[in-house]
C-alpha cells in the first residue's frame, strides 16, 4: 500500500495527530517553517508563548495532566537552550514530554553554522533520549519510538532535532499507530510476600509519589488504605494523589514536614514507597531512610526497574505501575487504623498561625480553601509555597501541578496549561515576586489564549528562600537577595486583564471576588512582610539563631 508524498513538516504534524496530540506550545522559528505551515491545516491547537523556557514548562505541565507527552516546539540554538529549564523539570518530575527543535541543514554540520548545537551533548544528561531525524521517511518510526520512551517505565522528556532541509524533503510513508505502553505488574510471589510483610507490621506507612498515576489508581489507593488501615502520606508536591480529608491521610512528606509525620516514618517498621523515588526533599536530605540499607523494612514499588535499588536496598522490590500494583493487592486486608496519623495531619494543617505583617498568607489560603476548594493550584519555587503545601486541602486528582525539581517560574506556565486542559475548572497560580518574574511575560500568553486563570503574586521584596538560608548561615550579612519590584497589578492591566492590589488580609476577599468575575485572566498583587518567611519562623528569629 502506498501513500501520497508528504513533506517532513507534514509528516511531523500528522504523526503528532496520529498520537492523539490536540495541543502544542511553541515559539516560532525559521528553522522549522515547514512544520508551522503544516500546523495551519491541522486540528492541533497551537499556543504561542513568549519565551522557550515558559513554553517547555507549559508542555511539561500538560504532560503531568494527561499522562501523555506534552509537546513543545522551539527553534535551534538559543531557542533550544532556553527550553532546557522545562526539560529539567520533566526529567526530575518523571513527566512524559517531547521537545521538537529546529536544526541547521544537514550539510552545515560541524562548521559551527548559525546557532548550531549538538543536541545529544547538550541534552544528554537532561533528557531520557535525544535524537536527530536525518531522513523524512524515518519520521513515523522515530516519533513512535519517542512516545514509547517518554511514557515507558519511569517517564521523562525526549528531545528530537529536526534539520530544516529534512523538513522540506518528501516521503511516501504511513503514520505510526497511536502508542500505548506496557504497565508492568507484580507477580504472585511478590504479592504474597507483600501481604505477609503488611500483616506482620505493627506501624506501617505508605508514601505515594511519582508519575504514571490516574484517577482510577488514586481511588484504588484510597480503597486499599480503608481495607488495611495503613496511613498514607504523599511525597513532595504530589498531594493530589490522595484525598487529604480521607480518614487515612497522614500529610505530605516534603519541605516543612509535620514533625510528627517525620517521626512516624522514622519509627515505622514497614515503609511502602509507591511510585516514589524518595529523593532529597521528601527524604529530608536523605536522612529518613538509611542508605543503602534502610533502618526500616522497605517495600519499593516503581514502574522503572532502574530505580529499584538505585538509592535504597528494598526488602521487597516490585516493578509495577501504581495502578497495576493496587489491582494485584486488591484482596489484601489488615486490621488497623490511621486515626492518630490523620488527627495529627488535621491539627498541623487546620489553623494558620499569626505572622508579622498586615497581609497574612495563612488567612489568604484559608479563604481560598473555603471559597474555591476544588481549584487546581500551581506554583513554582519559593517559601510562599509552604503555605499552600501545609494549609490547602487537596481533594481531587490533578489539582496540584508543581515542580518537584524546585524550578522557579513554573507556576504561571503550568497554570496556563492547566486552564487550557480543564477550562471549566478554577485554576490558581501562586507565585512569589522573584518566581513570577522568571516567566511573567507568559501572562501575555494567558491573555492571548483565553486562559481565564487567577495569579496571586506574593510580594515580600526579596528572594525569600535564599534570604532564609542566608540569615541562618550568615546572619545580618544580606547579599544579592533584595528585589525592587514593579506594580504587578498595573502590568496585568497593561495586558488588558484585571489587576488587583492587596495590602491587608481584609482586602483579599473582595479582590478575589472581582478576579473571579473577570472576563479573562486576573492578577492579585499581595504585599507581604518579609519577616513572615515561613509559617513557623521569622527572619529575625533566624538571624538571632
Amino acid at each position: 500500500m502506498t501513500t501520497a508524498p508528504r513533506s517532513g513538516g507534514q509528516l511531523i504534524v500528522q504523526g503528532l495527530e496520529a498520537q492523539g496530540v490536540d495541543r502544542l506550545f511553541c515559539i516560532p522559528g525559521e528553522s522549522y517553517l515547514p512544520v508551522l505551515d503544516a500546523l495551519r491545516d491541522s486540528p492541533i491547537e497551537v499556543i504561542v508563548g513568549r519565551q522557550e523556557g515558559g513554553v517547555a514548562m507549559m508542555a511539561e505541565a500538560d504532560g503531568k495532566l494527561t499522562g501523555r507527552p506534552g509537546i513543545a516546539l522551539v527553534t535551534r540554538g538559543p531557542g533550544a537552550t532556553n527550553a532546557a529549564a522545562g526539560v529539567h523539570v520533566a526529567r526530575q518530575d518523571s513527566t512524559p514530554m517531547l521537545l521538537l527543535v529546529g536544526q541547521i541543514g544537514r550539510r552545515m554540520r560541524g562548521r559551527e553554522a548559525f546557532q548550531e548545537v549538538d543536541y545529544r551533548q547538550t541534552f544528554g544528561d537532561l533528557a531520557k533520549w535525544v535524537d536527530e531525524i536525518s531522513h523524512a521517511d524515518r519520521i513515523p518510526e522515530v516519533l513512535s519510538h519517542a512516545f514509547h520512551v517518554a511514557m515507558s517505565g519511569r517517564p521523562g522528556p525526549v528531545v528530537l532535532a529536526l534539520p530544516e532541509d529534512m523538513l522540506r524533503e518528501t516521503a511516501s510513508v504511513r503514520d505510526a499507530r497511536r502508542v500505548e505502553v506496557a504497565s508492568p505488574a507484580p507477580g504472585g510471589d511478590a504479592v504474597a510476600a507483600f501481604r505477609d510483610m503488611l500483616r506482620n507490621a505493627r506501624n506501617p506507612v505508605l508514601i505515594a509519589g511519582g508519575s504514571r498515576w490516574d484517577i482510577f489508581a488514586k481511588k484504588k489507593l484510597e480503597a486499599f488504605a480503608s481495607r488495611t488501615g495503613v496511613p498514607v502520606a504523599c511525597s513532595f508536591r504530589r498531594q493530589g494523589l490522595f484525598d487529604n480529608l480521607h480518614a487515612n491521610y497522614a500529610g505530605d512528606v516534603g519541605l516543612g514536614i509535620n514533625p510528627k509525620l517525620k517521626a512516624r516514618i522514622a519509627e515505622s517498621d514497614l515503609v511502602i514507597l509507591l511510585g516514589a523515588r524518595f529523593s532529597e526533599n521528601p527524604s529530608q536530605d536523605f536522612s529518613l531512610l538509611g542508605i543503602p540499607q534502610p533502618g526500616q523494612k522497605l517495600v519499593h514499588i516503581h514502574p522503572g526497574p532502574e530505580e529499584l535499588g538505585r538509592i535504597y536496598r528494598p526488602d521487597l522490590a516490585i516493578n509495577a505501575t501504581p495502578g497495576a500494583f493496587l489491582d494485584a493487592v486488591r484482596a489484601v486486608e489488615r486490621d488497623g487504623t490511621a486515626a492518630d496519623a490523620h488527627a495529627e495531619y488535621l491539627a498541623w494543617s487546620e489553623t494558620p498561625p499569626e505572622t508579622p505583617g498586615d497581609a497574612q498568607m495563612g488567612q489568604v489560603i484559608a479563604h481560598l480553601r473555603e471559597r474555591m476548594p476544588d481549584a487546581i493550584l500551581t506554583n513554582g519555587a519559593g517559601n510562599y509555597a509552604t503555605w499552600a503545601h501545609r494549609f490547602w486541602r487537596y481533594r481531587s486528582f490533578e489539582t496540584q501541578v508543581a515542580p518537584t525539581s524546585g524550578s522557579m517560574g513554573y507556576g504561571l506556565p503550568a497554570a496556563i496549561a492547566a486552564k487550557l486542559r480543564h477550562p471549566d475548572h478554577d485554576v490558581i497560580c501562586l507565585a512569589g515576586d522573584g518566581c513570577f518574574q522568571m516567566t511573567s511575560q507568559e501572562f501575555g500568553t494567558a491573555c492571548q489564549s483565553g486562559a481565564k486563570l487567577i495569579v496571586l503574586v506574593i510580594d515580600n521584596g526579596i528572594y525569600g528562600t535564599i534570604r532564609m538560608h542566608q540569615e541562618r548561615d550568615f546572619p545580618a550579612r544580606v547579599s544579592a537577595t533584595d528585589l525592587k519590584n514593579p506594580d504587578f497589578a498595573a502590568i496585568a492591566r497593561a495586558y488588558g486583564a484585571t489587576g488587583e492590589t492587596v495590602r491587608t488580609s481584609a482586602e483579599f476577599p473582595e479582590a478575589l471576588d472581582r478576579a473571579r468575575a473577570a472576563d479573562g485572566p486576573a492578577l492579585i498583587h499581595i504585599l507581604t512582610d518579609a519577616e513572615a518567611i515561613t509559617p513557623t519562623t521569622t527572619l529575625s528569629e533566624l538571624r538571632a539563631g
